[in-house]
């Protein structure tokens, strides 16, 4: 505020929302290591993708607001301090190095980690940025123009981070299958196996990052039905070895549905 530097702001902003963003993911973590109830047979696993999408979401209502104002800036210019707006970025830019490497390492992983360790790179981008323009304005006492420039320039990039980790939260809250395994490889790899003769009826879906589910009916041939308990555990193991997918439900049948496609639509079932 003493600066009068709208990116040194934003960069103060962004790393305050840094802070409820790692509060949010730890809550969330701890809340994903629930055990399954009656009410929420699941646990409570999603809890962390919920965190993600929240956390993004204040990201980017937070940058379309310094875009506005922003745009405000270059209407109604006001001083900047440069030396101030430089200094401070700079330590801002420490502490998010710091915290960013903390967060590396999880983020491969985990989806709400992924979120809260783009907040805290984005910050230090952002403090980069930040020292940069508070140089020029130095060097040249009437480029504030350059401070909204930088403003808007990052909520862009931030926006479009953000947005990304919403998308991909969102496809796993609407039950949408993983971009791998598909439902083709998995028909494939059953299909092949001795004794059965289709797969029909399959939903697949992520629960969250670390546990994909899979269900279908599988069609065996009628000597194999006092063989089911040893196939379903090759089919168990075929799916976990190759697939990743820790939850199979299987449904053995012979000769029952009449539709025999891989995916079937609900009311025809």
């Amino acid at each position: 505020m003493i600066s009068g530097s709208l990116a040194l702001l934003s960069d103060a902003l962004h790393t305050a929302t840094d802070a409820l963003a790692l509060v949010i993911s730890y809550f969330a973590l701890r809340l994903g290591d629930a055990k399954s109830t009656h009410s929420f047979t699941f646990g409570l696993k999603r809890a962390e993708i919920m965190a993600a999408v929240l956390n993004s979401g204040v990201l980017i209502g937070l940058s379309l607001w310094l875009m506005y104002e922003a745009v405000m800036r270059f209407i109604h210019p006001e001083p900047i301090e440069p030396g101030i707006m430089a200094g401070v970025a700079l330590i801002g830019l420490i502490a998010n190095i710091v915290m960013a490497v903390m967060l590396q390492r999880g983020s491969k992983e985990n989806l709400n980690m992924r979120a809260a360790y783009l907040h805290v790179l984005s910050d230090a981008i952002v403090s980069i940025c930040v020292i940069a323009g508070g140089i020029v304005i130095l060097v040249w006492e009437s480029a504030t123009w350059v401070d909204p420039l930088l403003t808007v320039l990052i909520s862009i990039w931030l926006i479009k981070a953000s947005w990304a980790i919403v998308w991909h939260a969102s496809k796993i809250l609407m039950m949408a299958a993983p971009e791998s395994p598909t439902l083709e490889e998995i028909d494939a790899a059953i299909s092949d196996m001795d004794g059965v003769c289709n797969v029909h009826h399959a939903h697949l879906w992520a629960l969250n990052e670390q546990n994909v589910h899979f269900e279908a009916h599988v069609e065996i041939e009628d000597r194999m039905v006092s063989q089911t308990t040893e196939l379903l555990n090759r089919i168990e193991h075929e799916l976990h070895e190759h697939f990743g997918i820790n939850h199979a439900t299987i449904q053995f049948e012979s000769g029952r549905c009449k539709e025999c496609s891989l995916v079937v639509d609900k009311d025809t079932e």
